[in-house]
């Protein structure tokens, strides 16, 4: 999924230009968006769903012929982008969190950190190069993003079974606490010799497909780090090439790995020793 975030001061027609950029996307794919409604209450008093939840209900879902609302606690912008994700859409566009790291279209004056683009008015608004910024954003995945790319396979049918591999950031080795971890990675180098690796384990026999992601930047502890996932025809293919895919990665990629802890930080080359 490829994000965009459209931000700005209220009146400045944020949601307009929502709507124009989604209109666009869907001519490439399947478009979520992300509506940062402050304090604004949608479970109101005295529905039903509210009651469920005044009961204890951890997470509510009402459903309609034609919606499907989740009611839950505890939310913030990644859990947003989270479900976008997992749902399996092409792009996200968000409004609002304009203190997020996400790319940014800005409206007006307004300050935020990550402004890709910054518009007077959204009458200015190119929506053909808006477009082409979005293609150019890193993709966001989650394990269940991949999983849906996956089937999507022209060759799926062809599979018995669908193996993956989450690497998560280690909070304790040793008697070593880690806080959380920064990566870095080789721009386009990182992303064309990870493709490379994706493209020779399909060669092997019984494989249909195999899809890696790696997260760069600050990974706090136990956040999941990067994804595999391997289709095949007979799990006896799958588990080796699983294994044999994470190695390549960390032997063959150029990824960076700095180490934040408790007693200082420190570069860690990929035998996990400190540099």
């Amino acid at each position: 999924m490829k994000i965009i975030s459209v931000v700005g001061y209220k009146k400045t027609g944020k949601t307009i230009l929502v709507e124009r950029i989604v209109k666009a996307l869907k001519k490439y794919g399947s478009v979520g968006t992300v509506k940062h409604l402050h304090e604004h209450r949608i479970n109101t008093p005295d529905t039903d769903t509210w009651k469920h939840m005044q009961a204890g209900a951890d997470v509510v879902i009402g459903v309609t012929p034609d919606e499907l609302v989740k009611f839950s606690h505890d939310n913030n912008l990644t859990t947003a982008l989270n479900e976008l994700a997992d749902a399996g859409v092409d792009f996200g566009v968000v409004e609002g969190f304009k203190d997020s790291a996400l790319p940014k279209i800005a409206l007006g004056d307004v300050t935020a950190p990550n402004i890709i683009l910054r518009l007077d008015k959204y009458e200015n608004a190119d929506i053909n190069e808006i477009a082409k910024i979005v293609f150019e954003q890193p993709e966001y995945h989650t394990l269940g993003s991949l999983i849906k790319k996956m089937r999507r396979s022209g060759d799926i049918e062809k599979a018995g079974a669908i193996g993956t591999f989450t690497g998560i950031v280690r909070a304790i080795s040793g008697k070593t606490r880690t806080e959380f971890l920064e990566f870095e990675e080789y721009a386009g180098v990182a992303r064309q010799k990870t493709d490379r690796i994706c493209s020779e384990l399909k060669q092997k026999e019984g494989i249909i497909d195999v899809l890696i992601h790696h997260k760069a930047g600050i990974i706090p502890k136990g956040e999941d780090i990067v994804y595999i996932v391997v289709a095949a025809g007979h799990r006896e293919q799958l588990f080796p090439v699983l294994r044999e895919a994470i190695e390549r990665l960390k032997v063959e990629v150029p990824i960076w790995k700095k180490e934040h802890t408790l007693e200082g930080e420190w570069w860690v080359d990929d035998t996990g020793k400190g540099n």
